[in-house]
């Protein structure tokens, strides 16, 4: 249920209303804009009578929200989310990159490609110190020394820092050195994870599923945002198909119906989404266009040696190559890089 406050609605007033909401059960998530108040009211209320809410001093209007995500709709943020940390914006007329390699590999490697993320103007670096592999037999990822050195390089650089999470106990340990958390395509629906994540007080980005509907995903968002994290970024990475040519399908088409459908910022992976490196620039160039709040896109300088998802890593030449062409598509649409 959503609760459209008036536009002179006092302080004394927007905590009566509360007061009442919670009298009845519900949980309240408030959204101030810059003219009106929203009080998102969370609960399964079949009978209440809306009335009961709409009486009350400094109310305007009360509805009932059909769509299973209240707090990822629109009906109850109607402005685009704009996830701001430190001097980063992610949403909004710019559009943030996001570069790095899959795994942090060791210090030379991160701070190679780091000082590229750097140079190309992108902001967040990313790269995997815990990676899930399809084989037990495969690279695991360094644990907390590949954080230590991811932290190292990105503040060598001036840039935020972008990490996977993969299970519970892993979130304080990532804290201390992450300024967003990344949660992956196979932990969309780890709903114990999302609650964990629910409540920390850091951003975090969510991978689409592997065979996820766009519903399943903003659901998922749901779980994080119930729990207090306002800081939800999606991330669109492609889906499985009957198609084999290419790692998964990319859904270009989820861009502009995540943002029809919900406030939150939408972040487009074309390296995961095609798992070919000739096919990333053109996909990335593609997002841009269709409206992508950021782009994240993997890199690596040695990439037939990488220890993970080498064939999808662009070198450092044709990264900033690339980036330069993103920059007039921005410019095109009206945005920046």
């Amino acid at each position: 249920m959503v609760v459209i406050l008036e536009k002179n609605a006092t302080p004394e007033q927007i905590e009566n209303i509360t007061k009442h909401l919670e009298a009845y059960g519900f949980q309240i998530h408030k959204s101030t804009g810059a003219e009106r108040t929203i009080l998102g009211a969370i609960g399964v209320k079949p009978n209440f009578d809306t009335r009961n809410i709409s009486i009350l001093d400094g109310v305007d209007e009360v509805y009932r929200i059909t769509t299973p995500y209240k707090l990822a709709g629109r009906n109850f943020h109607e402005a685009d989310s704009i996830i701001k940390i430190k001097d980063v914006e992610i949403g909004g007329k710019h559009i943030a990159m996001m570069a790095g390699p899959c795994s942090v590999e060791s210090e030379d490697q991160i701070f190679r490609l780091t000082k590229v993320v750097a140079q190309s103007g992108a902001k967040i670096v990313r790269g995997g110190a815990f990676k899930p592999r399809s084989s037990p037999y495969s690279f695991q990822g360094l644990g907390e020394e590949g954080l230590k050195l991811l932290r190292a390089a990105a503040d060598e650089y001036k840039l935020l820092v972008i990490t996977e999470v993969m299970q519970m106990d892993q979130i304080d340990l990532i804290y201390k050195y992450t300024d967003i958390f990344q949660l992956g395509a196979r932990n969309m629906q780890n709903y114990s994870l999302l609650k964990e994540l629910g409540r920390v007080d850091k951003p975090v980005m969510l991978k689409r599923g592997i065979a996820a509907t766009i519903e399943e995903w903003l659901m998922s968002a749901e779980y994080i945002l119930s729990g207090g994290n306002r800081g939800v970024i999606l991330c669109e990475r492609g889906i499985r198909t009957f198609e084999s040519y290419t790692r998964n399908t990319f859904d270009l088409s989820a861009i502009p119906v995540v943002h029809k459908k919900s406030h939150l910022p939408v972040i487009a992976d074309p390296s995961h989404a095609t798992g070919l490196r000739d096919q990333v620039p053109p996909m990335a160039r593609a997002a841009v266009a269709a409206g992508a709040d950021g782009i994240m896109i993997e890199i690596h300088d040695d990439p037939e040696n990488a220890l993970s998802d080498g064939p999808q890593a662009l070198l450092p030449e044709t990264y900033l190559k690339l980036m330069n062409e993103l920059k007039l598509i921005a410019a095109a649409i009206g945005r920046t890089i």
